[in-house]
C-alpha cells in the first residue's frame, strides 16, 4: 500500500506494494465518516495536536503562474503538460501552481529508485532488525505513552494496539523517521522519469487532491523518496481511500507530531481488509521430520493430527484455517499463519514484512523471541556486537551515519568494502569472524 521510511528500506529489500482497493467513501473532505470514524470524545490525547492547516485555504488562493526552479528544461516541459491533465481531473489551477512552486528534478530520488534491487537481506537479518531489542523497547514505551489513544483506536476499529504500534515501528521508527522529501517533487520526478510513469502520475494527482482538501499545506507534505507519507507511510491514493480524522478537528493529519490520525488510519486500513480481533497473525510451530512445503490450509486441530504443534508441544488453538509457512526452508523457523497474516500483507505484500509486524507486535506485548535457529551459515553476533561492528567500521572511515545495530544497506556495503580490503569473501554478514577481523585490522 505504500513504500516506507524504514518501510522504504523494506520495500527496497522486498520490492512489494500492496494492492489498492475501492475507497471507503468517495468524499475527499476530512469529515467524520458515518460508521467508520469515531472521534476521541472524552479521551485525553497523549500529545498536543500541532496544526498544519494552511492559513489560507487552497480554494481561496489567487491565481498564480507555476514558478519553477528546475534546471532541467525537459522536466519543466513535462510539468507544463501535466498541469493540463491535472486540471482536467479537478485540480484547481491555484492549488497546482502553489504545489509546484520551486519544484526541481530530484536526481537523488531516481538514484534510489534505480538501486532498489541491489540490497537484499536474508529473513533472519531482516527480523533481527525488525524486532531488535531497541525497536521492541521503543515500542513498549510508545504503547505506554499513547495508551489512551491506542485503546480508543482498538475499540473503534477492532485492531489490537500492539499491531498498530508494530506497523508504526517498522514504517517510521515510531515517528522518528517519517521522511523529509517534498512529496510533490518526488512524485513528479518519478512520473516524469517514466519507469513507472502512470503509477506515479496517479499518485501525484492524488497528492494534489490531498492538498486541495486542505488536510496539509505543501510545505508540510513530506515523506520518503517514493512518496510514502506520515507516521505509518501512506501513499497518496491509499491516504485518499483510507485515512481518517479520529481527533475530530476536520483534518486527516498523518504528519502531525500527534500520531492519532495516522495510527487510526492504519487500523482503519487493516479493518477494511478483514482484520479479525483476537486472531493471531501466526504462531511459531514445530513440524514432524520430513514435513515438506505445502500451501494447504487446515484447522489447527487438523495440523496437530499431522504432527504440527506449538513450540510447547501442544496443539495450536483453533483460531481458524491456517497454513504452514517456512520462510527459510526446513532448517529455519516455521509458522502457522492465519487470515490476519494476509491482512498485514495488504499493507506491504511481503512475507518478511508480515512476519516482522506480527512478531514485533508480539514482542511489544510481552511475547517471546523466535525460538528456532536460522540457517545463517555463520556465527551470529549479539545486538550490542552489531553496534560494535558499526562503530569500528565508522572509525575506519566507512560512511555510517547511525550506530543502531540495524543491518541496513550502508552497513552491508561498508562490511563488504572492508572485507574486500582485507582479501576475504565480501558476504556482508555481521558475523563473529567479521568482528574479530575488525579488531585485528
Amino acid at each position: 500500500m505504500r513504500m516506507s521510511a524504514f518501510g522504504a528500506a523494506i520495500t527496497a529489500l522486498l520490492t512489494a506494494v500492496a494492492a489498492e482497493a475501492a475507497p471507503v467513501e468517495t468524499s475527499l473532505r476530512p469529515v467524520l465518516r458515518p460508521g467508520t470514524v469515531t472521534p476521541l470524545d472524552g479521551v485525553v490525547m497523549d500529545a498536543p495536536l500541532r496544526s498544519v492547516r494552511p492559513v489560507v485555504r487552497p480554494e481561496t488562493l489567487p491565481q498564480a503562474e507555476v514558478i519553477l526552479a528546475s534546471s532541467n528544461p525537459k522536466f519543466q516541459n513535462w510539468i507544463n503538460g501535466f498541469r493540463g491533465r491535472a486540471l482536467s481531473q479537478g485540480i484547481k489551477a491555484s492549488v497546482f501552481d502553489r504545489a509546484f512552486r520551486g519544484t526541481r528534478y530530484n536526481a537523488d530520488v531516481i538514484d534510489k529508485d534505480r538501486n532498489q534491487a541491489e540490497f537484499k537481506r536474508n529473513i533472519w537479518d531482516y527480523l533481527d532488525s525488525a524486532a531488535s531489542p531497541d525497536r521492541v523497547s521503543e515500542g513498549k514505551k510508545a504503547l505506554r505513552k499513547h495508551k489512551s489513544t491506542l485503546q480508543a483506536i482498538e475499540r473503534t476499529y477492532g485492531v489490537e494496539a500492539e499491531i498498530v504500534t508494530a506497523v508504526w515501528g517498522l514504517e517510521s521508527r515510531y515517528g522518528t523517521r517519517k521522511g523529509d522529501i517534498n512529496v510533490i517533487e518526488a512524485m513528479a520526478t518519478l512520473a516524469y522519469d517514466g519507469r513507472r510513469g502512470p503509477f506515479f502520475e496517479k499518485q501525484l494527482v492524488a497528492a494534489l487532491k490531498i492538498l486541495q482538501s486542505g488536510d496539509v499545506a505543501p510545505r508540510n507534505m513530506k515523506g520518503s523518496w517514493a512518496g510514502a507519507m506520515g507516521h505509518t507511510q501512506f501513499i497518496p491514493t491509499s491516504y485518499l481511500a483510507y485515512a481518517v480524522d479520529i481527533t475530530g478537528d476536520g483534518r486527516r493529519d498523518i504528519w502531525s507530531d500527534n500520531p492519532a490520525d495516522a495510527l487510526a488510519s492504519t487500523a482503519a486500513y487493516l479493518k477494511r481488509f478483514g482484520w479479525v480481533k483476537g486472531m493471531p497473525w501466526g504462531v511459531e510451530v514445530k513440524v514432524p521430520k520430513g514435513f515438506g512445503a505445502t500451501s494447504a490450509k487446515r484447522m489447527p486441530s487438523d495440523w496437530a493430527a499431522r504432527g504440527v504443534v506449538a513450540m510447547n508441544g501442544k496443539p495450536v488453538p483453533n483460531h481458524g484455517s491456517a497454513r504452514i509457512l517456512m520462510p527459510a526452508g526446513p532448517a529455519g523457523a516455521k509458522f502457522m499463519v492465519f487470515k490476519n497474516f494476509d491482512v498485514i500483507k495488504r499493507y506491504n505484500n511481503a512475507d518478511a514484512y508480515a512476519i516482522g509486524v506480527g512478531h514485533l507486535g508480539d514482542r511489544i506485548g510481552g511475547g517471546p523471541a523466535i525460538q528456532a535457529s536460522w540457517p545463517r551459515g555463520y556465527t551470529p553476533v549479539t545486538f550490542e556486537q552489531r553496534k560494535e561492528i558499526q562503530r569500528r567500521l565508522k572509525r575506519k572511515g566507512y560512511p555510517l551515519e547511525k550506530i543502531d545495530g540495524i543491518l541496513g544497506p550502508n552497513t552491508t556495503k561498508s562490511i563488504k568494502a572492508f572485507q574486500q580490503s582485507i582479501g576475504v569473501t565480501p558476504d556482508g554478514f555481521p558475523s563473529a569472524d567479521l568482528l574479530q577481523q575488525l579488531k585485528r585490522n
